[in-house]
C-alpha cells in the first residue's frame, strides 16, 4: 500500500520486531504509521521518525525525539483539493519544525490524540 501513496496504520507487534534494534530495554510500541517510505513510532518513551532517503531507500535516518523536547505541535487537516494532512513538531533547540505529510490512509486526529496523550505528560 505505502508504493501508492497509502499511508496505513503498522500493527504494534510487526512494528516491534521490525524496528527492534533502535529500542532501549523493554521499551514499547504504542502506535506505528507507514507515510509512503517513512515510518513513524510512538513509543512509551519517545516518537522515532525512521526516514528512508535516496532512490533505492537504503540509507536511512532514524530521529529520537523524547516527548519532553517536543515543545509544540500543529496538526492541518485535509481539504478539498489538498488531500493530505499535515502534521507540524517544534522540538526545543530547534528554529524549524520537522514536517510530514499524511495521505487519507491516517486519521490525523489519531495521531493528534497520541501526541497530546505522551506530550502532556
Amino acid at each position: 500500500m505505502a508504493l501508492f501513496g497509502n499511508a496505513h496504520r503498522v500493527e504494534n507487534g510487526e512494528a516491534q520486531k521490525e524496528f527492534a534494534r533502535l529500542f532501549g530495554q523493554g521499551e514499547q510500541v504504542h502506535a506505528a504509521y507507514q507515510l509512503v517510505r517513512d515510518t513513524f513510532l510512538f513509543t512509551d518513551r519517545r516518537l522515532i521518525l525512521v526516514d528512508k532517503q535516496g532512490i533505492t531507500g537504503k540509507k536511512t535516518e532514524y530521529h529520537s525525539i523524547p516527548y519532553r523536547s517536543i515543545t509544540h505541535f500543529a496538526v492541518e487537516t485535509a481539504g478539498t483539493f489538498d488531500l493530505d494532512a499535515e502534521l507540524k513538531i517544534w522540538v526545543s533547540g530547534a528554529a524549524m519544525p520537522i514536517s510530514k505529510n499524511f495521505t487519507k490512509g491516517v486519521d490525523i486526529y489519531e495521531v493528534q490524540a497520541l501526541l497530546t496523550q505522551f506530550v502532556a505528560r
